[in-house]
């Protein structure tokens, strides 16, 4: 909560933030402007769960790259708690959805959040099953979260004038490379965003925050708690999301 009268919120509000510094405390004090309401009906651990990663699936389909009905997208680490809000976000605009993983548990998970059809990325060539999915094709964009052990061939699995869109590098930063290889690839896009160039503004952050509690409430986004650990054991937590072994978002309770 913050001052009753600051910024439209009031003592007693419940309200979300993604980018709040020293947040892992029982307290923090955030400028009203980094702060979005949590409307009744939502709950806050669903709400911490959604923000960050629910914000950053929204700011992929409905701007960097804008999906439309028909479109087709390869999301890697379809599994993850970016990449089922990825998958369900697209199903819904009708997107055509393939989705890496890692296990089938992960593939059953993925595939229940819509994705019409998953690879195991450890033991079958993924860029074989876009094409084969595509008919040859190749796919509008690929949403890329882990960077380096994907990056080229994720370039592969891109029909020509396709983007890819690199959020994240899990595996590791990718290395420098020469651009001349877009242009022999199709003339392809490349972009490496971030989600707080897309909330700079109050009004960004609101309307990226609203779509997502929204849908929650709605029942057309299902946000996936893998597991909750206390504030206290806070090492675990982060050894568990390196470890590749979570499905969905990992919280910390305070």
């Amino acid at each position: 909560a913050v001052g009753e009268g600051v910024s439209g919120f009031a003592v007693g509000d419940r309200v979300a933030t993604t980018n709040a510094a020293g947040s892992y405390a029982d307290h923090t004090i955030v400028p009203a402007g980094k702060l979005v309401k949590v409307p009744d009906g939502v709950d806050l651990n669903v709400a911490a769960a959604a923000m960050l990663q629910g914000m950053t699936a929204h700011y992929l389909v409905k701007s960097t790259f804008q999906l439309k009905a028909g479109d087709t997208a390869l999301v890697h680490a379809a599994a993850g708690g970016v990449g089922l809000l990825l998958v369900q976000m697209a199903k819904t605009i009708g997107a055509r959805v393939i989705g890496t993983v890692g296990s089938e548990e992960k593939a059953a998970l993925a595939r229940a959040a819509g994705a019409d059809a998953t690879v195991l990325y450890r033991q079958d060539d993924f860029v074989a099953a876009v094409k084969e999915f595509t008919n040859g094709r190749g796919v509008d964009v690929v949403y890329d979260s882990v960077g380096v052990d994907t990056f080229e061939k994720s370039l592969d699995c891109l029909r020509p004038r396709g983007m890819l869109a690199l959020f994240g590098q899990s595996s590791g930063p990718v290395a420098p490379f020469n651009p001349q290889v877009l242009n022999a690839k199709g003339s392809l896009f490349i972009t490496r965003p971030s989600l707080f160039h897309y909330i700079v503004e109050p009004g960004e952050l609101e309307w990226r925050a609203g779509d997502v509690f929204n849908a929650i409430k709605a029942g057309q986004l299902d946000v996936r708690i893998d597991r909750s650990f206390p504030l206290a054991d806070a090492a675990e937590a982060h050894r568990a999301l390196e470890s590749r072994a979570t499905m969905g978002k990992v919280l910390l309770i305070p």
